[in-house]
């Protein structure tokens, strides 16, 4: 086995782990920042918003609102999203996308801060409620080109105003006057109503692809590194 079929089998390697990141989803960014951020109190994010500084900043406390609503089992939310999706090309595209969203905010104590809903969407990780079928199962919700053999599921998220949060973001004065959280400087607004942990599960869909991707480019780094240095010794010898 020369050099360069070690560069080679490394190059592979690298490129299969990173197709495996890819295929975990968008929320891996998510997952990071939510592990690399440290806590900050509610209170440093009013401060902020008063200096006109926007730093981005990890909070944590409990979900509030005046104006929740109730899913089926008359637990109050302030935020639910319902997406219908087809499975396509190995991922899953959506085909109806809905959301419902009272203001709410984060306290601490004495401290609150509002939330952006809007700005929510692969930051927001909670215990997703799900169904699968096919397309024909819902012949009438899915558009008529889609073959009826197609996988589709109903994917519910949503958010209680009884949960405790962990929430990352950049804090801005509203319209309203009023400080909240938002996305911002290049990162996502996340919200999650799990222990960091448990997050990280939902987000990888299970602990096999991450550790597969890890072993795998951690395998391309180091066959890249052997090779090369074969490569600069043969060079010398």
């Amino acid at each position: 086995m020369g050099p360069l079929i070690l560069l080679a089998v490394g190059v592979v390697a690298l490129a299969a782990g990173s197709i495996v990141i890819r295929s975990i989803g968008t929320g891996v960014r998510a997952g990071r920042l939510l592990a690399s951020v440290r806590p900050s109190p509610v209170s440093a994010a009013l401060v902020a918003v008063e200096q006109g500084q926007a730093p981005y900043l990890r909070l944590e406390g409990r979900i509030d609102s005046e104006a929740d609503f109730e899913d089926a089992d008359h637990r109050p939310l302030v935020f639910r999203r319902t997406r219908l999706q087809a499975r396509r090309h190995g991922r899953w595209v959506d085909l109806d996308d809905r959301r419902e969203t009272v203001p709410f905010v984060v306290r601490e104590g004495l401290d609150e801060i509002g939330i952006d809903a809007a700005a929510l969407d692969d930051g927001l990780i909670v215990l997703p409620r799900e169904s699968i079928g096919t397309a024909a199962d819902v012949r009438e919700r899915v558009p008529a080109e889609l073959p009826p053999a197609t996988k589709v599921r109903l994917r519910i998220e949503q958010v209680s105003s009884v949960e405790h949060a962990i929430v990352l973001g950049t804090p801005r004065r509203a319209r309203d006057g009023r400080a909240e959280l938002t996305a911002g400087t290049g990162r996502p607004l996340v919200l999650t109503t799990l222990q960091p942990e448990e997050a990280m599960r939902v987000i990888a869909a299970g602990r096999v692809r991450p550790i597969l991707a890890g072993a795998l480019l951690a395998v391309g780094l180091g066959l890249l590194g052997l090779g090369a240095g074969w490569a600069a010794l043969e060079a010398v010898l």
